[in-house]
Parts: structure tokens; C-alpha cells; sequence
């Protein structure tokens, strides 16, 4: 079986159904009436089923973009076998340039200053994506993050910036980290595991194994920890949980993002060795369980775990700061390489255009995305989950699982994630263990405040 990739990171490709491809017979591949027919057969919610508008009037503003993904390459220098971006249904690379031009840079620098400024945003999260974004040359790496800079400077100097670049670590190098660093642009690296064997299937365009080049990338960017924004790495039931987490701790990242694999109901995700798809049990909460063990009763912390962090968190009410867990709304948007603007990459795992919302720089501002059907039913934290969703006692942790994993061919994404049970036995370990820790945390608390009173021994008769 291939497996796929998001944000850079490996996961098992499902199959996808007859109709998600988007195939021929669909007429143009782009354009606004192009991409409503296909949103409307194979997600008929939220795309002809939610009303913006009346939901707008129900109490469900919208909420402003802070994270902008930009496309700085359409193209890689890895071939992963298993890359949901170049071999699965959703080909809409195919039709992008290569590299995003400083004129459309340009542009979004504009759009994002447009957007911040009538928002009054203190802050927007930047991230240089591909594609493989080191694929730039140094000297030119910084120039996203210094375009947009520069546009706030004279739109909203009042909002900061945060920059990252994510990419498969087998271009980093003294002179990139140095360009990075100058420009305050962190880095994070994707990677399926710490040892060879766990990366069998990144291999460059002539098959050669890409680890050796990643390793030696990690290795420098380790001693740069300022630079380490952390590693991205998708669950593998092929391989050993606990192995992989401490093969990763090799490298010292200062966080680990352990992602589940995108899928769905019409896709469900590999059930591991020896289980049938659609099989009973959990294996997932099973895997990510075995590291949680291992990292939470570890002596010394390593490293973050932002699924775990943020289960935790959520259990003691915390705002959320991610989209996969939580009922925080959708703040993600995507400028492809020629300035289209898209949703977040991970809807690309549903059907072909899934992500694409007919928007452009050029033509449509942010805060025309934000009344995007699609885009809007993201923010809807609760009234976008299904009934079963809705009544667990589970949903202000949960939030109905990662938007991708609740879709299901022609219906949508109005069901519980696909990972539905894996998430219930592993948010309910975590709080157990939790309330254990805030129990025996309380007891010695008390011990030490109150020490027992030392009765000297009773006087012989």
C-alpha cells in the first residue's frame, strides 16, 4: 500500500472512492463553477447544506486569519512513495509554477497587511511551505517573511511576526540556517522516525534513500536550538511506538509532532499488522498511548508533545491551539504558488479541489474567505458536529477529531471523526493520568504544609 503525506510527513494513503477524483469526466479542473459542482457532489455539507449568511445572524461571526501558509514551491526534491501532494487524487500541483514570484509575493504581503490591519491583530503566524521551500536559494529564503514585514511596517505596525519553514531537512545547510536565522524564521522538520529503517519510503527521484541527507540536516539545525522550531511525524503502525519516539529524541527536537494519518470514512486508515481494516479495537490510541507512557513517566522531559499538551490543556480548560483537537475556529489560509488561495493542504486527503475555493489575490480579499462555505463551516466550533458529537461528554477536548477525518464521500464532513474511537481511549487515558498526578501533587502539598505531629513516647509507670 502507498502511504501519503501532510505538511511534509508520512501517512498511509487510503483508496480513494470512485467519485473523488475528479476525474475527466468533470469538465475544467478550475474556475468558480468548476470548483462549487465538485464541492457540492462530494460534500454536500457544509456546500449546499449550510446557509453563511443565516448562520452569521445565529451568533457565529467571523473569526480572522492569523496563520498564512505560503507556497513558496510547488515542487520537491524527494519522491516519497507515499506523498499525498504528487500521487494521490488531488493533482492541482500539476497546474502551479514552480516557484511563487516575487510580483505574487508582493501580493501577499499586501493582502495579509489588508487583513491584519482590519482585525487589529497583534500577531500572524507565517509558514514557507511546499513543495520543499529550501529548494529556494538562501539568499532569496527570508523574502516572504520580509515582504510581509515590510507591508505591515505600513499597513499595521502594531502586529508582530512569527515565521517557521517546513520542510524534509535534506537541503538544510550552514548558509540556509544562517539566512534563516538572520530573518527570525525557524525551522521544522518532517521525518517518519529517527533510525533508517523508519524512512524507507523518502527516497529522491532516482530511489536513493533521502535519510542520510534529513539526519545530517537535523543534526546541524540541533545545534542551532534558537532556529529548532521541532519535528513533524506521522503515526506508522508498522513501526514500534516507543522506538520511534526515542530514535526522534536523537536529534533533540525541541518539540514532536505526532500527527494521525490522513483519512476518513471513505478512506479509512491502515489498521496495523494483523488487523483487517474497519477492524475492532484502537490502535492508534493503542500506539500513541505507548509513547505517552513512555514521555510522561520519563524522569527528565525531552521534548513537547503538542497532542499531548494539548489534550491536557483542553482537560483543564485551556484554550486550544490547534485545529485538530478542540472547538477553536479554523484561522489557516493557504496562497498557493500562483496566488490562488486555498484552505488548509490537510482537505486535500478528501477529494480532488477539496481545499481549492476559487479565490485569488488578485480578485478576493481574506475576509472574503472567511464567508467561504467551507472556510466558514470551520469556525463553527459545536454546530458543525454531528448529534453524536455534540451530546459526548468529550467534545470541548475532542472537538469532533481533525475536520478531514469526518468526511464521507457524497455526504460530507458532518461525522465523527474516523478516528472516533482511538480519540476517546486516548483523551481518557490522558485525564486519568492527570487526575492522578493533581491527586498526588494535592496529597504531598498537604503533607508538607501540615507534617504529623511527633508524640513523644508515653511516660513509664
Amino acid at each position: 500500500m502507498r502511504r501519503a503525506i501532510t505538511n511534509g510527513s508520512p501517512l498511509p494513503a487510503p483508496a480513494q472512492p470512485a467519485d473523488a477524483s475528479g476525474g475527466p469526466g468533470d469538465g475544467p479542473r478550475s474556475g468558480p463553477a468548476a470548483h462549487a459542482a465538485r464541492h457540492a457532489r462530494n460534500a454536500p455539507w457544509p456546500y449546499t447544506r449550510l446557509d453563511v449568511a443565516a448562520e452569521r445572524a445565529a451568533g457565529h461571526p467571523p473569526r480572522p486569519i492569523r496563520q498564512f501558509v505560503l507556497k513558496t514551491r510547488s515542487r520537491c526534491n524527494l519522491a516519497c512513495t507515499y506523498c499525498y501532494v504528487y500521487e494521490m487524487a488531488d493533482q492541482g500541483w500539476r497546474d502551479q509554477p514552480v516557484a511563487m514570484a516575487p510580483a505574487t509575493t508582493a501580493r501577499a504581503a499586501q493582502r495579509i497587511a489588508e487583513h491584519a490591519a482590519a482585525h487589529d491583530l497583534p500577531r500572524v503566524d507565517l509558514v514557507l511551505h511546499g513543495g520543499e521551500p529550501l529548494l529556494t536559494a538562501p539568499a532569496a529564503l527570508a523574502a516572504p517573511v520580509e515582504a510581509v514585514r515590510a507591508a505591515l511596517a505600513a499597513t499595521a505596525p502594531r502586529t508582530r511576526v512569527t515565521a517557521t519553514v517546513q520542510t524534509n531537512g535534506t537541503l538544510i545547510t550552514r548558509g540556509r540556517l544562517t539566512a534563516l536565522a538572520a530573518a527570525g524564521i525557524r525551522v521544522g522538520v518532517s521525518l517518519d522516525g529517527g533510525l533508517p529503517a523508519h524512512n524507507s519510503r523518502r527516497v529522491d527521484h532516482a530511489g536513493r534513500p533521502g535519510f542520510g541527507a534529513a539526519a545530517r540536516g537535523l543534526r546541524l539545525l540541533a545545534r542551532h536550538p534558537d532556529s529548532y522550531a521541532g519535528v513533524l511525524c506521522v503515526v506508522d503502525l508498522d513501526q514500534d511506538p516507543v522506538e520511534t519516539y526515542e530514535s526522534l529524541l536523537a536529534f533533540a527536537p525541541p518539540t514532536v509532532g505526532l500527527l494521525l494519518p490522513l483519512a476518513n470514512w471513505s478512506a479509512p486508515p491502515p489498521r496495523g499488522p494483523g488487523r483487517r481494516p474497519g477492524g475492532p479495537g484502537t490502535p492508534y490510541a493503542d500506539w500513541l498511548l505507548a509513547v505517552f507512557e513512555r514521555w510522561w513517566h520519563d524522569g527528565e522531559r525531552r521534548t513537547r508533545i503538542r497532542l499531548f499538551e494539548e489534550i491536557i490543556a483542553l482537560l483543564l480548560g485551556l484554550p486550544a491551539t490547534t485545529e485538530t483537537l478542540g472547538l477553536a475556529p479554523a484561522a489557516t489560509a493557504v496562497i498557493e504558488t500562483d496566488g490562488s488561495i486555498e484552505q488548509a493542504d490537510s482537505l486535500k486527503s478528501a477529494y480532488e479541489g477539496a481545499a481549492a475555493t476559487g479565490m485569488a489575490l488578485d480578485t478576493h480579499s481574506f475576509d472574503q474567505l472567511l464567508d467561504h462555505p467551507g472556510f466558514a463551516a470551520r469556525q463553527l466550533g459545536r454546530d458543525a458536529l454531528a448529534a453524536g458529537c455534540r451530546a459526548c461528554d468529550l467534545v470541548e477536548v475532542c472537538g469532533g477529531g481533525h475536520y478531514p477525518h469526518r468526511y464521507r464521500a457524497g455526504e460530507g464532513f458532518r461525522q465523527p471523526s474516523v478516528y472516533c474511537a482511538d480519540l476517546q481511549v486516548l483523551i481518557r487515558h490522558i485525564a486519568t493520568a492527570v487526575q492522578h498526578a493533581a491527586t498526588t501533587a494535592g496529597r504531598r502539598h498537604a503533607t508538607a504544609a501540615h507534617p504529623p505531629v511527633a508524640h513523644p513516647p508515653a511516660a513509664a509507670s
